[in-house]
């Protein structure tokens, strides 16, 4: 099974990893280790709740203009 991991940046060093097909959500300091604790978390809430077919979301990005300060 094929799923989707999106990172991001975490304030307090590291990185957030998410994914959208089931909304588990972990973290890790590297991305390595991010992506190693999102597949057991998923792992884990697909045990508990099984899904047959995920589906792949779209995943793209847009911008906002940047706040202009006061």
């Amino acid at each position: 099974m094929q799923l989707t991991a999106v990172l991001t940046p975490a304030e307090e060093g590291g990185f957030v990893a998410m994914n959208p097909e089931t909304g588990t959500t972990t973290q890790g300091a590297t991305i390595e280790e991010a992506i190693e604790n999102l597949k057991e978390a998923t792992a884990l809430y697909l045990e508990e709740f099984p899904q047959s077919s995920v589906g792949h979301p779209l995943v793209t990005m847009f911008s906002l203009p940047e706040p202009v300060n006061a």
